[in-house]
């Protein structure tokens, strides 16, 4: 049996939980180990939910970054073909799948309430709560927005 292939996230969202804020942005990174480079990397933007209304600290924030907030709006699929093509691409991964998450961040959160809400399902054979494995195998670097590569190489450089 190959061997459990680690999960990492990195989300953007309108605001600080699902349902009344949308989920805009998932990047993740798929690692055959708990250290090297990822073997496989997802990427999607989503429409924002029906009704759901963008939290004033977020908008204060997007203000601040109007074009990181242009480019998680390019080419963005609605929540469900979204998350299916998601829970496709943790299926087709080798191994059993194990989410890395840090539990004071709201990807899982986000991720969790979106796949059941659109899936049904929750495609990872298992979640590890680990911040420490999370920050080594962070995906942060993946997401394409300006926001995050220029925080990435700020720490890279105080690291």
């Amino acid at each position: 049996m190959p061997p459990d292939t680690y999960v990492t996230s990195h989300i953007h969202t309108d605001g600080p939980i699902p349902g009344p804020h949308s989920l805009l942005t998932l990047v993740s990174a798929a690692y055959p180990r708990s250290d090297g480079r990822p073997t496989s990397v997802f990427t999607t933007n989503i429409r924002e939910l029906p009704g759901a209304t963008l939290h004033p600290l977020a908008l204060q924030s997007w203000r601040r970054r109007s074009e990181d907030w242009l480019s998680t709006r390019r080419a963005s699929r609605p929540p469900a073909p979204a998350m299916n093509a998601y829970a496709s691409w943790v299926h087709r991964l080798p191994g059993r799948s194990v989410f890395v998450t840090d539990t004071a961040d709201p990807d899982y959160l986000f991720l969790y309430w979106y796949l059941q809400r659109f899936t049904g399902d929750w495609p990872f054979a298992s979640t590890r709560g680990d911040a420490e494995l999370r920050h080594r195998l962070a995906c942060t670097t993946l997401c394409p927005l300006t926001g995050c590569r220029t925080t990435d190489a700020a720490l890279a450089r105080t690291s």
